[in-house]
């Protein structure tokens, strides 16, 4: 038996990666598992080159739960280590194991199976000591060299003896110290192997040693329960789209992110050059109250599980997604300010944004009746890609849609060659709420204009996007209630039955700040309207949505009057009295409820008005 110390100041590193490296004790799991899996792929691949034999014995990892000892073990049928590869990538804490590995064995430009060595988790092996007391390998070289054990009970000072191991390959044994105990409990090992290695390349099977119960008189023993293999080997994102089918791609989803939806459709991704990566993204229904971490991306280092929605990788607005991405060139166990300034983690997030902006106009142009079906679910996400991403917004603009208010579905340029082929300035009118502002969408397309619905929160943010982001071809949005610009004609205005109209609307409204105007509106049968200026509305809108009431200006309000109505021409040639200020706040009242619900007292006003105009209106 020899002792020693494990080198590199590990009374210093101990600490950064209980504390540091590894911010949850579970991840524990997941480097046992990859220092198995390299073990095995090393093996595969120098019997690949001829300089190792294999027998007939399947790939495999166990992951063996005994409660009564208070262990947790690891074990592979790996290429193992002699005495002497112990000292080095154990007790030397060896940060580049498998990078020396590869250099060994492998030239600088093979892409074989070499290269796919995991080789990040250097320090993997330590994050034992996370959770136990003491840790045992006992490992048998693919050489001739004898069984060598190596133990510790603080990751610093060690023994290392002959082992009685006689299978070539490593076990390593936790005993999980007092305070994660937990981690003897099958289920939480089954759920944590589930979370970081269910599509590791190796099969992993878990078992509990049980105690022995004592058969009942004319019973047989009771047999052991066979192990249970956690992973998938083969993951879908793995294979060639071309062999994938629809039916295994919903499966996929369902199983994944336990979403009983199907989803809308999906983009297989697969780049060798100049990143190998690899992933599903599904695209699926958003709804409209959505927040940006909806969606869930989950991110592999070869098919090894590293983390949900890691932004610095992810285009924040394709966290509304659902989806896989293995990418085994992305440094990991990184801060994530490395990742934000790492060439290849830019370059994999602009290629990821270019294949999802592409399938879209793809499915626009291939495929526009399916595509228009789905859009009132995907709307919200292209949106807000669109707000969030210049170039994103640049490649997907061609397969930008808008519904109207008739249920048709028309892009910007077919809405502007239908309504205002021949308009400089080119205006889109639009309704917030179409059964609120139904009167209001009727004037439009009584003239055969086209009303497009936008009725999400993100639509305010979406326009003032594309309207700043294009103002040179001049197109601009406006509400159903903007501006009368459309619904009135040309013509001269009496400003002094104006000015009559305007100080009796605005004593009986209480409101002295109003601005009246006198317009001949094309329908006749129209009394009047309340409109409010686009860009004040949106500015208070977006103040109160993002709690900046304070900050807010009053909205820029115009009650126009048709000036080609009786009513409208009796009230500017009546003399001022009771009746005329009733029915100037009535015809106000009417135009409000045409935009929003009247409120508290004004509601309880109105509702006494209108009795007290019927009644006087029988009595005579």
């Amino acid at each position: 038996m020899s002792k020693g110390t494990v080198s590199i100041n590990a009374e210093n590193i101990m600490p950064v990666i209980k504390q540091w490296l590894y911010s949850d004790k579970d991840i524990f799991v997941r480097e046992m598992i990859s220092n198995a899996c390299d073990a095995i792929k090393k093996l595969r691949w120098l019997a690949s080159t001829g300089q190792a034999t294999l027998d007939d014995a399947p790939d495999r990892i166990d992951v063996v739960v005994d409660k009564e000892a208070g262990t947790l073990t690891f074990i592979d049928n790996g290429i193992g280590m002699t005495e002497d590869e112990v000292v080095k990538y154990i007790a030397q804490v060896a940060f580049s194991g498998a990078t020396d590995f590869i250099t060994k064995y492998t030239k600088e430009d093979d892409k074989g199976e070499g290269a796919s060595i995991i080789g990040h988790f250097g320090l993997g092996f330590y994050s034992a000591f996370m959770v136990s007391d003491k840790v045992v390998i006992d490992s048998k070289s693919y050489t001739d060299a004898p069984a060598v054990r190596w133990t510790s009970e603080d990751g610093m000072e060690y023994e290392i003896e002959p082992s009685d191991r006689t299978e070539r390959g490593t076990a390593i044994t936790l005993y999980i110290d007092e305070a994660d105990k937990d981690f003897l409990n099958k289920w939480t090992v089954r759920s944590t192997l589930q979370k970081y290695c269910a599509f590791m390349p190796v099969p992993i099977f878990l078992s509990e040693v049980e105690k022995p119960e004592e058969p009942k008189e004319g019973e047989e023993p009771k047999k052991p329960a066979k192990p249970e293999q956690i992973n998938d080997t083969e993951p879908l994102w793995m294979k060639r789209p071309a062999d994938c089918t629809d039916e295994e791609y919903k499966a996929f989803y369902h199983k994944v992110f336990n979403d009983f939806e199907d989803p809308l459709f999906w983009i297989h991704l697969n780049a060798e050059y100049p990143f190998n990566l690899k992933g599903i993204l599904f695209f699926p229904k958003i709804k409209n109250e959505f927040t940006a971490s909806e969606g869930v991306i989950k991110l592999y280092n070869n098919q090894v599980f590293v983390a949900d929605n890691i932004k610095e990788v992810i285009p924040e607005f394709l966290m509304l997604l659902k989806g896989v991405i293995d990418c085994p060139d992305l440094p990991l166990n990184v801060s994530r300010s490395f990742l934000q300034n790492d060439g290849y983690v830019k370059k994999m997030a602009a290629y990821i944004t270019r294949k999802v902006a592409d399938r879209l106009v793809s499915e626009f142009n291939t495929k526009r009746e399916d595509y228009q079906k789905y859009w009132d679910d995907i709307h919200m996400f292209v949106k807000y890609g669109c707000i969030r991403d210049q170039k994103f917004y640049d490649r997907v603009k061609p397969a930008l849609i808008y519904k109207t208010t008739a249920g048709e579905y028309v892009t910007l340029e077919e809405y502007i060659s239908r309504n205002c082929p021949d308009d400089e300035n080119k205006t889109v009118y639009y309704a917030s709420d179409d059964k609120r502002q139904a009167q209001m969408i009727k004037l439009y397309t009584d003239q055969d204009k086209d009303v497009v619905l936008l009725n999400t929160l993100i639509d305010d943010d979406f326009v003032s996007h594309l309207e700043f982001t294009d103002h040179d071809s001049k197109v601009s949005f406006k509400r159903v209630d903007a501006d009368t610009e459309s619904l009135t004609e040309n013509g001269e205005t009496d400003e002094t039955t104006r000015l009559k109209l305007e100080g009796l609307f605005r004593k009986a409204m209480g409101d002295d700040t109003v601005d009246v105007q006198l317009k001949p509106f094309k329908d006749e049968s129209m009394i009047s309207m309340i409109t409010v200026d686009e860009q004040s509305r949106r500015f208070t809108e977006m103040s109160s949505r993002w709690g900046r009431g304070g900050m807010s200006l009053p909205e820029k309000r115009t009650l126009v009057l048709n000036e080609k109505h009786p009513l409208v021409k009796w009230l500017g040639a009546a003399e001022e009295s009771d009746d005329t200020e009733a029915i100037c706040a009535q015809v106000a009242d009417l135009a409000e409820m045409a935009r929003q619900p009247l409120v508290a007292d004004r509601m309880v006003e109105f509702l006494r008005r209108s009795n007290a105009l019927l009644t006087q209106l029988v009595k005579n």
